[in-house]
């Protein structure tokens, strides 16, 4: 395995602390390159540039890391993250989740909803690495 798939899941329309989420982000990322030392990191994430995939890609981007956005149809909806390579499975939210965690190697979640702690406890039952860190969400 020479290179190691970063999955990150968390907030994407949901408002909440950005320079707690970059720090958390630099903090998980810090660590998988770590572990990890010598083999080239791919981040993987919903593809819009809203919330913490958006924050997930540009911190993979100054890393000189590879990008990858895996989403529904839906996500053409909405600005997306220039990434390196786009993958579209499915029509709804959440179709494109199990792909996801099948070819990631490490999950990150900073925060998120339902379909982000569905991804997490899956994966982790799975036997992966889950690198898990809660962020409240702000009001409106």
């Amino acid at each position: 395995m020479d290179e190691i798939k970063i999955g990150v899941a968390g907030y994407s329309a949901q408002k909440f602390d950005t320079s707690e989420a970059i720090k958390i982000l630099k903090e998980a990322y810090n660590i998988i390159a770590g572990q990890f030392a010598g083999k080239s990191i791919v981040v993987i994430s919903g593809l819009t540039d809203i919330g913490i995939p958006a924050l997930a890609y540009r911190e993979a981007v100054l890393r000189g890391w590879r990008t990858v956005g895996l989403a529904c149809a839906l996500a053409k909806d909405y600005a997306c993250f220039p990434v390196d390579e786009e993958i579209i499975m499915g029509k709804e939210w959440g179709d494109e989740s199990p792909h996801f965690l099948e070819i990631i190697d490490v999950l990150v979640r900073v925060g998120g909803g339902k379909q982000s702690l569905k991804e997490a406890a899956q994966f982790k039952k799975n036997g992966h690495q889950v690198l898990e860190y809660n962020l409240p969400a702000l009001q409106k």
